[in-house]
């Protein structure tokens, strides 16, 4: 498929990220409130939801044939029937956004059927814009990228949350901790790091522009177990856990995930994903068509189960290492919002 060139799309996108840019340092100068979405590790601010107006409004000016899908908008299903689709994050690394710290970004992609094809990334506090489409390259600050030649001593980028409370454990070489997902996939692309993943399960509106970065400079990004990511879905909130790269070094830090046996998260587990088979056998039968069923695993070792059901939110079952198990739970707060302890299986959150 020959895709187009997106010239206008990116002028947009460009504008629309600097303009929101300056909003949010604008709110930096005079201060903010903050509130909490799912849990305390969920924050929002008035200036991740002015930010996201600005932009929606601006594109649905520009192309108001076009789906949008915001992180601080109420989802519509609507959407779904676009052919393109904008995916949008006004602030990726809303908790360095509050702490003061530079490693938070405005996020804008655009989908054409299930793949992002073109992001564009902004640091307001630095004032580095990354853009690029898909076929076409990555600029960054106007400048197209080179990446240099490299096969080994692999820069990898990992989030600094994940890394304070497990990652520091493990002896991964090259590991470099910072906050927004977003702002990891567009340094990858100018190449400023070589490979990423995650432990925790991400969002549409969390990688789309940098997953279109990426690819645009010949990366990929996938799920932990290996399937594409695809975008545009009834339910934005992926799943699982992310890995993404440049050739060489997303083929090593596979290998290295596989053979340190790094945990990573699935949520809403179902028989058909690779998975389902690290379940014991009495568990498969059990759970087979359960709609609520998560766990946090290591290859093929079972580290926390959580068995919820979706209506009520409710906690059916609860079992694992303690330390796993609270990991587990918060990603499914994150992504179900708060749950009710079942009777037999009290859960703090």
């Amino acid at each position: 498929m020959t895709l187009p060139t997106l010239t206008h799309e990116l002028e947009v996108a460009s504008r629309l990220a600097r303009e929101a840019g300056a909003l949010l340092l604008r709110w930096r100068a005079v201060g903010f409130s903050v509130e909490h979405k799912t849990s305390p590790e969920d924050p929002v601010t008035a200036a991740d939801r002015e930010a996201s107006a600005l932009i929606v409004a601006g594109l649905g000016k520009e192309f108001p044939e076009d789906g949008l899908l915001s992180e601080e908008e109420t989802d519509s299903a609507a959407r779904l029937s676009r052919g393109r689709v904008w995916i949008i994050d006004p602030i990726d690394g809303t908790s360095e956004f509050i702490k003061g710290t530079a490693d938070y970004c405005v996020s804008i992609g655009l989908a054409i059927g299930a793949d992002a094809v073109l992001g564009v990334v902004y640091a307001p506090s630095t004032d580095e814009l990354f853009a690029g489409v898909v076929g076409r390259g990555v600029w960054k600050d106007g400048q197209q990228v080179q990446r240099a030649a490299r096969s080994e001593n692999w820069r990898i980028a990992v989030s600094d949350t994940e890394f304070g409370r497990e990652l520091n454990r493990h002896d991964l070489p090259g590991m470099l901790p910072s906050g927004s997902i977003a702002l990891k996939l567009a340094r990858l692309s100018a190449d400023e790091a070589d490979a990423t993943f995650t432990m925790s399960p991400r969002s549409e509106w969390d990688i789309a522009a940098g997953d279109a970065l990426l690819r645009a400079a010949g990366g990929e990004l996938r799920r932990r177990d290996g399937r594409e990511v695809r975008y545009n879905q009834p339910q934005p909130y992926l799943e699982q856990g992310l890995i993404a790269g440049v050739p060489g070094a997303l083929t090593w830090l596979e290998g290295e995930l596989s053979r340190r046996r790094l945990p990573t998260a699935h949520l809403g587990l179902k028989a058909s994903a690779p998975a389902w088979k690290h379940l014991p056998r009495g568990d498969q039968a059990a759970l087979g068509g359960h709609p609520g069923v998560s766990i946090r695993h290591a290859g093929d070792e079972v580290l926390a189960l959580l068995v919820v059901d979706p209506e009520t939110r409710t906690v059916k079952r609860a079992e694992g290492d303690a330390f796993h198990l609270e990991r587990l739970t918060r990603d499914v707060v994150r992504a179900l919002g708060p749950l009710e302890p079942g009777p037999l299986s009290p859960v703090e959150q």
